[in-house]
Order: C-alpha cells, then sequence, then structure tokens
C-alpha cells in the first residue's frame, strides 16, 4: 500500500526505541494526517469524569502539543515586564481586527509528565517587544513544536527558531531568521516539520518568502528555495513519493512539491484561494489541498509516479470542489476517506479520497460552532473540537454516528494529541489529559 510509505515519522525517526507510530510527535500527529494508528481515547468525559489529569498553564497559546513517550511539549507566550504606557499598532497597511502591542512577551517552551501533568521543565527562550499585535483570536505562541523523541524543535515565527534537549529542557542552538510582517497583521503560526535529520520551515509572508531546510543537530542551513508567495499560515508536510521524500506545501499562488535534498521545485499546482491556513494530507499517492478565504477551493492530485510540472490542467487532478472546505482546521484522511469542516464551522464534509464521492452528502454537528484546531481521529472514532469547550466524536462509518458530545470549561483552539488510551487537549487555561476511569 502506498500509504505505509506516506510521510509517516516512524520512518524518519526509527532509529529510536520508542514505537513513531505510538507517538504523537508534531502537528497533525505521526502521519501527518491527523490519525493515531495505535491509540483510543474515550469517547465520553466531563470536568467530573475521565479526566486523569488537570494542569494550569502560564501565558497563552494556541499550539498543539506534542508527545513522546512520557513527556508532553508546549510552547506559550507570558506577558513580561510593564505594559507600555501607551500600546500601539503595527502600522502596516491593511490591518484589521489586530490586538495592539502592549508588552514584552516571554517566548516559553514547557515540558509536562505524561502520566501526572506534572510540570517537568520550563526554558524561556527569548523575551522581546512583538512588531505585530497579532489577531484578537491568535496568540504568539501557535506554532506547534515537533519532537524527534530526543530533541524538541520549538518555533515562535518572528520570535527565533529553538532546538531544546528534551530531557533537560536545555537549549541546544536557535536561529533568527528574521521579522514575519503578515498579512492584516494578522500574526504567525506555520508549524515546522522533521524528516531524519532535517528540519522544515516555512516562511510565507508579506515580504520575502522562501522554504528553508536545517540540519537538526547544529541548525546549520542545508537549503533555502524562495518562493513568489505571500502569507500564508499552511504548515509543510513531507511525504514519501516514489520512495524519495518530497517538502509540499500549501500556499496561495500553488500548492508545490519540493525534493527534500535540494530544494528544487518538483510540481505544482494552482487553484487555492488567497489566506492559506488548512495544511493538506497525503496518502496512497494522492495530496488533499484545500483552502477557504476569498472563495472555497479544494483539489485531489496524484503525485507519485513520476509527477513533474505544472498539474493544473493535468489529468491528475482527481477532482476539485469549490463548496464548503475549511479555513482554519486542516482536513483528516482516515482510511482512504477526506474529512473536513466548511470554513471553521460545524458542517461535515465525508468524501471517498481518491473519487471525490459523497456518499451521504454533507452533515451537520450539533452545537458545535467555532472551530480552530484540525480533527483528529484513532480507533473509528473521529474527534471536533470547537472554542467553545465542547468536543464531538463521530464514528468512521459511512453514515457517521455522535458517540459523545463533551463539555470543558475551557476553550480550545489548539488541536488535540491522541497517544494510548488518552486524549491530550489543550485549552487556553489548562492542560487535560483525558481517559477512560
Amino acid at each position: 500500500m502506498r500509504l505505509l510509505s506516506v510521510l509517516v515519522l516512524g520512518l524518519c525517526l526509527s532509529s529510536l526505541a520508542a514505537d513513531p507510530h505510538e507517538q504523537w510527535p508534531g502537528f497533525r500527529g505521526p502521519l501527518q494526517t491527523g490519525v493515531a494508528p495505535h491509540a483510543d481515547p474515550p469517547v465520553e468525559w466531563s470536568e467530573e469524569k475521565n479526566i486523569r489529569w488537570k494542569t494550569e498553564l502560564p501565558g497563552l497559546g494556541h499550539s498543539s502539543p506534542v508527545v513522546w513517550d512520557n513527556q508532553i511539549f508546549l510552547t506559550t507566550a507570558i506577558p513580561a515586564g510593564e505594559p507600555l504606557a501607551e500600546p500601539k499598532y503595527s502600522g502596516r497597511p491593511g490591518a484589521h481586527n489586530n490586538l495592539p502591542i502592549t508588552q514584552k512577551q516571554q517566548f516559553a517552551v514547557l515540558a509536562y509528565d505524561r502520566k501526572t501533568g506534572d510540570q517537568l521543565w520550563q526554558t524561556t527562550v527569548n523575551e522581546q517587544l512583538p512588531h505585530e499585535g497579532g489577531h484578537e483570536t491568535g496568540t504568539y505562541a501557535s506554532a506547534s513544536p515537533v519532537t524527534d523523541g530526543e530533541r524538541v524543535f520549538a518555533f515562535f515565527g518572528s520570535y527565533g527558531l529553538y532546538c531544546l534537549d528534551g530531557k533537560s529542557g536545555e537549549i541546544l542552538w536557535q536561529k533568527d531568521l528574521g521579522d514575519q510582517f503578515t498579512k492584516h497583521g494578522h500574526g504567525e503560526g506555520s508549524s515546522p516539520a522533521l524528516w531524519k535529520d532535517t528540519l522544515l520551515v516555512n516562511w510565507d509572508h508579506e515580504e520575502d518568502s522562501y522554504l528553508i531546510a536545517l540540519e537538526t543537530t547544529t541548525g546549520e542551513e542545508r537549503w533555502r528555495a524562495k518562493r513568489e508567495e505571500r502569507t500564508s499560515w499552511s504548515t509543510p508536510i513531507i511525504a514519501t513519493v516514489d520512495e524519495k521524500p518530497q517538502a509540499i506545501v500549501s500556499a496561495t499562488g500553488a500548492v508545490r512539491g519540493y525534493d527534500l535534498n535540494t530544494g528544487k521545485v518538483i510540481w505544482w499546482a494552482k487553484g487555492l484561494s488567497d489566506n492559506v491556513v488548512a495544511t493538506p494530507v497525503y496518502g496512497d499517492g494522492i495530496l488533499y489541498a484545500l483552502s477557504s478565504y476569498t472563495f472555497r477551493a479544494g483539489m485531489a492530485i496524484r503525485i507519485d509516479d513520476g509527477a513533474k510540472g505544472d498539474l493544473g490542467s493535468t489529468d491528475r487532478i482527481l477532482w476539485r470542489t469549490n463548496s464548503r472546505t475549511p479555513y482554519i482546521p486542516s482536513p483528516l484522511l482516515y482510511d482512504g476517506i477526506l474529512y473536513y469542516l466548511a470554513h471553521y464551522q460545524g458542517v461535515v464534509t465525508r468524501k471517498v479520497g481518491e473519487t471525490g464521492e459523497e456518499p451521504t452528502g454533507p452533515f451537520r454537528i450539533n452545537n458545535i460552532t467555532d472551530v480552530y484546531a484540525s480533527p483528529v481521529a484513532a480507533a473509528g472514532k473521529i474527534y471536533f473540537v470547537d472554542r467553545s469547550g465542547l468536543v464531538a466524536v463521530l464514528s468512521n462509518d459511512p453514515e457517521p454516528q455522535l458517540l459523545g458530545s463533551n463539555f470543558l470549561e475551557d476553550s480550545f483552539s489548539a488541536t488535540p494529541a491522541l497517544v494510548g488510551d488518552l486524549l491530550i487537549l489543550r485549552g487556553q487555561n489548562y492542560l487535560y489529559s483525558i481517559g477512560q476511569e
């Protein structure tokens, strides 16, 4: 099956003793599809039921938790020092819905014990006055970390890229990539991706954009590919295509596949909207890229068997859609089925990935409203998390059934992690470990 040659982080981390398929090492999990192949979390919980532990978090962040063995890693931004006497704005044209700059921020990486919820360490990697205020629903710590089980890579965009020792929290190396200037001043959020000893960062903003690959042990730059793109928030994925790793990035101009070893563009396809946020998913030789802002757009592209050049007008485009595509939450690819939300609301589309068919049509999840977290899945269950504190659990069936509707007294924008029998859920105020009691 081609699916097993996907971007499985297990292939790139196989030198480590732990089974990477049983971890949640980065944004969208061990397969970068939203699926945890060996997890089996519960379907019901509340503040009084199936909460293994609940730990208060410092600062504010929307970065997703990542998990390796007994450690959970997060990033956060903590207000520091005295507030400015007169708050200021970034001053760039076109900014709207953005917050004023009010005070310095401490950018920190956190580690917690998976069994107890105790904090293992907290490392402040930078303290700086931001140059942009960001969106009113965003944070200064929205990019998720990634780990290989030994090191943790934390990306704060304009405020630095850091490699830390996973056990001690010691900073091993750091890199300043400059300042990003985002569209509308809405802030930064693309997460890094990891493949063996290569770390990949997407640097799309309103000035010079590029994709950069770095060596994981030293931070040395391996290559930098110039991109004719403006701000996108999509996280790169790394897929094994025709037995070679490709870096794939969705953006307004095009979704592109790059040779991970050289940074050369292999193929591209146009057709996505402005302000691409959703991360693509890949499986069985097919890349699924979707977006929603000025218009709705989505496509399935067969990229294996030697795909090269402009694929947009070829038969490698298996299907396109212009309805109900996601803006903020990324799609989920589960057993060849593609799930995605309309914009960031509770209307779910379920497509057969290869054909684009919708046997049952769209359906609405009752009471699910604003959804920033991406859906995740394990053991035949799909988890949809909204910002009001509600998590709906659906079955992975041709006609999905509601298995659970669970509320916690917090707000959730971060994508959960699924490991073992646990759902690790990062809220605005608390980190939760949810497991059957």
